[in-house]
């Protein structure tokens, strides 16, 4: 007879590369999919488990190649035995599968005896054994195979819900049990990470894993040591643990860029699970965000140089609920001291075996180097003195070289001082070619964190070959991508910037790039620019007020790149000079003038970025804007009118959020046929919106909250095929709501307090389906007449019952 408690131990086999879910859930539909198995499906969500429950697929005659890979791509499967669970064929094979799998790939297999008893299971007895006999006679062949998978597999240690009561104790010990095996899991699926379980097993000695009290732990040491990958190990471990977790990744280049607050609207909000989550700026956490307060959460803070940067995005250290695990990683011991950690980890170099081991998976794919490259393989170990990031970058270097091409590596790198670890890195810069070499600087001086899409729109404008460029620079560990964001670890960016300011370190006008706040405020204020200058980043706030000379840009006709972010401290009246022929991004925080100068030439454009500036008109005429992707005035509250747009055929974004003086769109916005998002929030002086709405037929964001003066919503919005997202929040003067389009997922309606009038509900039921989770807030809509609501109500009953009674005869077939 089966135990109360499951065994995660599992034969040895091979590993399965096709792991996609944590576990498999195999039952008989008809017995427990509406109770017990919806139950346990909830609670092992709930837990942050990836599973897999069949109550989608079509059944048909033989089990399909579908569900065939899903249970091979599961670590774990739970059976739960039912007493018809083997009058089904297809469970049958299921399980047939489930231990097949066990026995090929090591897969964990926990039983479930739900109101049957597990010796009627083995022996195949009872009303189990009656229904299994069923199939003999048509299933003569299989039907061995399946009576010795049944007999093994109630035979391995699983649950009994006649033991285990009630059902929700039943289930609690279950999940539990699952935690348990994918923690053990955790050891073989992190192979690849050299010496990190070393020191995963010094950190919970430190910590313990139970995870009772609140615990501030600190990974402390030098740049490229391992410390996010530590952080990354833990994290992908124990996130389950805990009702919400969060990476956040990269705190110190997210306060540089100005993007701490959309990492802290991020934060909030995936800890919350909650995609309205409102931070007002410079006020401080409200009560939202407090919520967080009452989740036991896993938080990773990674890279962080201050304690105000936590405070900024999460409020104070001390206020989290019992239990909940906060990992601050940093190169700066005192940060740690700062926030009072509770336990600090220094993570040290790699011993030599380790370093060994991870340089020659670089160099020779395998644990130990190649006999006759021994040698030169210590004086490497030796010169990047057990620094992962260094051992990993060479190795990959030296991969498939001949011994001579080691030998003059290892002479090259013995001129470099010791301490300057980075400048070992600059090995692979070398190995690049002038297009790549500039794809690699851009990054490390304007583009660490930024969108990978962005920045191959950039690079392909630049004719910089983005595709196999980057893919190049993935190749030779210069740069990641993850998430579709651009990463480059510190001492790579640093190299970076380092080979770029250093081409003329005594006179930063020659820089091709200024990134350094020193430099660019030496170069505009004392107009020392120069022809070489490709591209300019100013965090302003950093400098005192700047008297732009009219002519300062007249020198610099290569400009590509130009981002001055923060606070304006700008004084200019007038540019001159020949228009910028080569210009393709313009990111200009409180830019000072009305319009913008016959000097910026338009048509080279990608992104035009001119939030909170003093613009009342951008321009005059019908430019051509054929590379544009993106424009974003928001906050520039003089902005009367918008421009001709008609030339702007592939604008992707267009963001006029708190345009507060626009009254209305030009009739031009209709050429815009691939426009994905419209942000027109704030916009308080917005009175209409243009019948030929329709005509952005790529439209999937259409935000319009607090647009006061808005009267009405155009009938041609039902057009919009791919719209998704429609926010009219405190539109108070909105007089009646259109039909709107099925494929809404989200409609945002609040506080609209002259609505009158609704087509109907039907958009939120002809494309109802079990992936759809719609949003539909009509809270505090005072003048919507209740009788109607009930109608549209009635109507819309009336659609689910029908949807519902399709969905049940569907059922029934299968």
């Amino acid at each position: 007879m089966a135990s109360s408690s499951a065994s995660c131990s599992s034969s040895s086999a091979n590993i399965n590369p096709q792991v996609k879910h944590d576990v498999f859930v195999s039952f008989r539909g008809k017995d427990t999919r509406d109770n017990f198995t919806s139950h346990l499906h909830a609670d092992l969500c709930r837990k942050k488990i990836e599973t897999f429950v069949d109550d989608q697929l079509k059944r048909g005659g033989e089990i399909s190649t579908s569900l065939l890979d899903a249970i091979e791509g599961s670590k774990i499967s739970i059976i739960i035995f039912s007493e018809r669970y083997a009058s089904s064929r297809w469970c049958l094979d299921e399980l047939v599968k489930i231990l097949d799998c066990k026995k090929k790939y090591g897969q964990i297999a926990i039983p479930v005896f739900y109101r049957v008893d597990p010796s009627n299971v083995r022996r195949q007895k009872g009303t189990f054994g009656t229904e299994f006999l069923k199939l003999k006679k048509n299933y003569e062949e299989k039907f061995q195979r399946w009576r010795v998978a049944l007999t093994e597999a109630a035979s391995l240690s699983g649950f009994d819900s006649h033991v285990i009561r009630p059902e929700s104790k039943l289930i609690e010990e279950i999940s539990n049990e699952v935690l348990r095996c994918l923690d053990d899991t955790f050891q073989s699926e992190n192979k690849s990470l050299v010496g990190v379980e070393s020191c995963i097993k010094k950190i919970e000695s430190l910590l313990g894993t139970r995870f009772v009290v609140t615990c501030k732990l600190g990974i402390w040491g030098i740049g490229g040591i391992g410390k996010t990958t530590i952080a990354g190990a833990l994290f992908k471990k124990y996130s389950r643990h805990f009702e919400g977790a969060y990476f956040a990744q990269n705190v110190r280049e997210a306060e540089k860029t100005g993007m701490s607050a959309h990492l802290r609207q991020e934060l909030l909000s995936t800890l919350l699970n909650d995609g309205n989550v409102k931070i007002i700026p410079n006020i401080g956490l409200n009560f939202e965000s407090k919520r967080l307060t009452r989740k036991k959460v896993l938080i990773v803070f990674d890279d962080v140089t201050d304690r105000k940067q936590i405070e900024f995005l999460i409020g104070e250290l001390d206020s989290f609920a019992s239990g909940s695990l906060i990992i601050i990683t940093t190169r700066d011991k005192q940060v740690l001291i700062n926030c009072w950690a509770d336990k600090i980890y220094e993570v040290k170099e790699l011993a030599d075996a380790d370093a060994l081991k991870l340089f020659s998976r670089c160099a020779f794919r395998q644990d130990h180097p190649v006999a006759c490259y021994m040698e030169l393989t210590y004086k490497i170990i030796k010169y990047a003195q057990g620094v992962p990031l260094a051992l990993k970058v060479l190795g990959l270097f030296l991969s498939a070289r001949r011994k001579e091409e080691w030998e003059s590596a290892i002479t090259k790198l013995e001129t470099v001082p010791h301490m300057e670890i980075q400048d070992v890195l600059k090995i692979s810069y070398d190995g690049l070619d002038y297009v790549e070499q500039a794809m690699f600087l851009d990054i490390a001086c304007y583009f660490v964190g930024a969108n990978k899409d962005f920045v191959i729109n950039y690079f392909d404008a630049s004719d910089f070959f983005p595709e196999i460029g980057l893919g190049r620079l993935v190749d030779k560990s210069l740069i990641t991508i993850s998430c579709n964001k651009i990463r480059m670890h510190d001492l790579l960016q640093d190299m970076g910037r380092k080979i770029d300011r250093e081409a003329a370190i005594n006179n930063p006008g020659k820089c091709r790039r200024l990134w350094h706040h020193k430099d660019v405020n030496e170069v505009l204020s004392k107009n020392l620019g120069t022809e070489a200058i490709e591209g300019i980043l100013l965090d302003m706030s950093k400098v005192n007020e700047i008297h732009l000379n009219s002519s300062t840009f007249k020198k610099m006709p290569r400009l590509r790149f130009l981002k001055f972010h923060g606070e304006n401290k700008f004084k200019i009246s007038h540019f001159e000079g020949e228009a910028f022929t080569e210009l393709r991004y313009l990111y200009w925080d409180g830019y000072p003038s009305k319009s913008l100068p016959p000097v910026i030439r338009l048509d080279t454009l990608i992104s035009l970025q001119l939030r909170e500036s003093k613009v009342e008109q951008l321009w005059d005429g019908v430019p051509n804007l054929v590379n544009l992707k993106e424009i974003d005035l928001s906050y520039s509250r003089q902005l009367k009118k918008l421009p001709d747009l008609s030339q702007a055929r592939n604008l992707e974004n267009l963001l006029l959020k708190a345009c507060s003086s626009l009254v209305e769109t030009h009739s031009s916005i209709q050429y815009l046929s691939k426009l994905v998002t419209l942000d027109m929030r704030l916009c308080k002086n917005l009175n209409s919106l243009p019948s030929s709405l329709c005509e952005l037929i790529s439209l999937q964001r259409l935000y319009l909250s607090g647009c006061s003066n808005l009267r009405r919503i155009p009938e041609s919005i039902i057009n919009l095929s791919k719209l998704e997202l429609l926010h009219l929040k405190n539109c108070s003067k909105l007089l009646s709501l259109p039909e709107l389009p099925c494929n809404l997922l989200s409609v945002g309606v609040r506080r609209c307090t002259s609505l009158e009038a609704l087509s109907s509900f039907s958009f939120l039921f002809s494309a109802m389906s079990p992936h759809n989770d719609q949003y539909f807030n009509l809270s505090d809509c005072l003048k919507l007449d209740q009788n109607e609501l009930k109608g549209i109500a009635e109507d819309a009953l009336q659609k689910i019952q029908q949807k519902a009674t399709s969905w049940w005869m569907k059922l029934k077939e299968e």
